[in-house]
């Protein structure tokens, strides 16, 4: 979000006053330096899944809703903006993509404001907007375009409506705000399966964009005198307005060498013109990748209220930063990678905003949302990208794994941009305190938006007694999300192409609902907690093995994707009546991280199937009576989810005839054995040579129709 611009005349902001009906109070309020964005970059070479990671999370008022969607294709798409007079239309159709947008009742009715994040059907990604500042010279000779450029209100839309690949989306923004000029100064992010970008809107018509590098990452919040080197006449890795050297003219600044033009010297506000918190941000992100800032690289300060009291307090100024930097960890998991949005200083003494809470943080109740992007070379394009999504501030929150290149439509838990926000509260949007009364409220019924914002708000608020046991269980639900995203995202990568869509869609219902569930009891626990009053022993949810460090109830994410998969069928067999007989045996696995298994085993008649009350994997077999029977075995995983067994058939016969054994002797013709006479009637004899072929017909005539009345189910 601008923080040159002030809030007085920035649009969305005039709207978000006007709708909490904060006025002046709420503007004079705001620590202007602190309402903003921190963006991330983490290159293949640093992660344990050897993928990069691009994110960002977007600062701008507590309990503030976000929806996540889907935009349809649409012919000829008008893109205009509610900051300014801008619009262009497109020349051809634009693509489906996700978005994160604001409520409808932030911007007086319009629905397609900020689209924020999302990846689009060619698997393009992008972020926007990071908001940085331009220093009075540059600004004096190449103003913003306050009536009609091109801002954040309109990037991402038209990055992902209209380019096939993330060059591609590079060359249009530079070009439209070339021709335009750009409202705000900004950064945004613009990836696909083979390139990462950072584009930078330096001034009104000056823009850079260059490829992420591999060896290092980087932690932006706000701040446009981020030092870097860039090849500026190489275009495999740069691109950029035809103006960017020309423009500045005199004022354009170099580095020590004196030869390389010093782009972030040159256009972007000084060291010294940085805020306090951003500076502070700045270097918790240092520290949170494992390379804090040098002692004598800072100078610290305060800020006083009217009463002498600390209003905030960390680093004025930081000398020549970076803008990307080699970290001090190696070998990130994707839990480590998607937290990093919610870092408080935790690392070091003096930037804890834990232990001060006149620090500010990355991680804070201003956040409106969060994402990171994890994009993963040498895949499909339509699977090559996950995005991990955040719907409210980060600190007491998960991310959520989405195919977003495939999904055609969002969850029902994620509220469109038609949502009531009343549920946000009235007053003060940028205010912390006081505003656990609507948390304590029902939120809007089946909203994961809203539960997680209520779940913020109160842990936040009640910290001495319930951010720990909070957190606790919020991490180790994150931690089920990632792994048993790694088993379906095998499923996925096993997938025919024409088979992901409807797969994406499925695992994107059941990971939102499942995480809603959690942490819908999560909240209502939170809830009776600070209802009861005692806060002598600090909460803990019921669903949470404190010993384990786990839920004591898993996930059924990728139970519900995944079926149990049979390792060993159960096998036909045939013994004589009252013989010892082997059970019918199956074995199976989960492959859903969970494991647990339930056995059934059922018997079938042609089209009837009836339990047995078997319900262990081995089934003793009975011999007791003759004749034929079939019999599987439904085994069934944590999420309900159920495969049948091949069906086995049990033959039983009567005992053979043994020699002497009461048969007539065939050494005498027409003779018997004593007492074994004639049966009456006209039942077959042993001699009638039509008689064995007759019972033989008959039998497998049986055994056949019942065979064939046998069908497999797989639930």
């Amino acid at each position: 979000m601008p923080t040159r611009i002030p809030f007085t005349w920035s649009p969305r902001f005039k709207m978000v006053a006007c709708g909490f009906a904060a006025g002046a109070a709420m503007l004079t309020a705001l620590p202007l330096d602190a309402l903003a964005c921190t963006q991330f970059w983490v290159p293949a070479q640093y992660t344990a899944s050897g993928n990069r990671f691009v994110g960002r999370n977007e600062d701008g008022g507590t309990r503030y809703f976000k929806t996540f969607g889907v935009s349809q294709p649409q012919a000829n798409t008008t893109y205009s903006s509610g900051e300014s007079s801008f619009s262009w239309t497109s020349d051809k159709t634009s693509y489906r993509y996700t978005f994160i947008r604001d409520a409808k009742a932030y911007w007086e009715g319009r629905g397609d404001a900020y689209s924020a994040a999302g990846i689009n059907e060619h698997g393009v990604s992008a972020s926007a907007t990071l908001s940085t500042d331009y220093n009075d010279q540059i600004a004096a000779i190449d103003p913003l375009n306050e009536e009609s450029g091109i801002g954040e209100y309109n990037y991402v839309s038209i990055i992902l409506g209209e380019s096939k690949t993330a060059r591609e989306g590079v060359e249009l923004i530079g070009r439209l705000v070339s021709e335009y000029g750009a409202l705000t100064c900004d950064q945004l992010t613009i990836s696909d399966v083979n390139e990462s970008w950072l584009f930078m809107v330096l001034s009104g018509h000056e823009w850079l964009a260059m490829q992420m590098p591999e060896d290092k990452v980087s932690v932006n919040p706000n701040m446009s005198n981020l030092r870097f080197d860039v090849d500026l006449d190489d275009p495999t890795v740069c691109l950029h307005s035809e103006g960017l050297l020309t423009t500045p003219g005199d004022l354009l600044k170099y580095q020590a060498d004196g030869k390389t033009p010093d782009i972030a010297a040159t256009y972007g506000a000084d060291d010294a013109s940085q805020g306090i918190g951003q500076n502070n941000r700045y270097g918790q992100g240092r520290a949170y990748f494992g390379t804090p800032l040098a002692k004598d690289s800072y100078e610290w300060g305060k800020q006083l209220n009217g009463d002498g009291s600390v209003w905030r307090e960390g680093i004025t100024k930081i000398t020549e930063p970076e803008l990307f930097f080699t970290p001090g960890l190696k070998d990130m998991s994707t839990f480590t990678i998607v937290r990093a949005h919610a870092a408080r200083g935790e690392q070091t003494d003096n930037l804890n905003a834990d232990l001060n809470p006149a620090v500010d943080a990355i991680g804070k109740q201003w956040q409106m949302e969060g994402h990171m992007f994890e994009i993963r070379d040498d895949l499909p394009a339509d699977i090559a990208t996950v995005q991990w999504e955040t719907m409210a501030p980060t600190e007491f929150s998960v991310a959520m794994p989405f195919y977003s290149a495939l999904l055609t439509e969002a969850s029902p838990y994620f509220k469109d941009v038609n949502q009531d926000t009343s549920h946000s509260g009235a007053g003060n949007f940028w205010e912390i305190e006081n505003k656990t009364e609507y948390a304590m409220e029902e939120e809007p019924e089946g909203s994961i938006d809203y539960v997680l914002i209520d779940i913020n708000t109160l842990a936040y608020n009640n910290r001495e007694s319930m951010a720990a046991g909070t957190r606790a269980y919020l991490d180790a639900l994150q931690k089920q999300i990632i792994a048993q995203h790694e088993l379906v995202d095998a499923v996925m990568q096993a997938t025919p192409a024409e088979k992901r869509g409807e797969l994406a869609n499925s695992a994107h219902r059941v990971v939102v609902e499942q995480t809603y569930r959690k942490c819908d009891k999560l909240l209502d626990e939170m809830r009776a907690y600070i209802k009861a009053g005692d806060f002598s022993t600090p909460f803990a949810a019921s669903d949470y093995d404190a010993q384990a460090k786990d839920l004591k109830a898993p996930l059924v994410y990728a139970p519900t994707v995944i079926l149990p998969v049979i390792t060993a069928q159960p096998a036909s067999a045939t013994y004589e009546q009252n013989a010892a007989a082997a059970d019918l045996a199956v074995t199976a696995k989960a492959d859903d991280g969970v494991g647990a298994l339930s056995y059934e085993w059922f018997r079938t008649s042609g089209d009837a199937v009836s339990s047995t009350g078997v319900k262990t994997a081995n089934m003793p077999v009975d011999t007791s009576k003759t004749g034929s029977q079939s019999y599987f075995c439904r085994i069934t995983n944590a999420a309900g989810k159920s495969v049948d067994s091949s069906v086995a058939t049990i033959t039983v016969t009567a005992p053979a005839a043994k020699p002497g054994d009461g048969a007539s002797d065939t050494s005498k013709p027409g003779a018997s054995k004593p007492g074994n006479s004639k049966p009456a009637g006209d039942l077959p004899q042993t001699d009638d040579p039509l008689s064995m072929a007759g019972l033989a017909g008959l039998a497998a005539s049986g055994i056949a129709a019942a065979v064939a009345g046998i069908k497999r189910r797989v639930r």
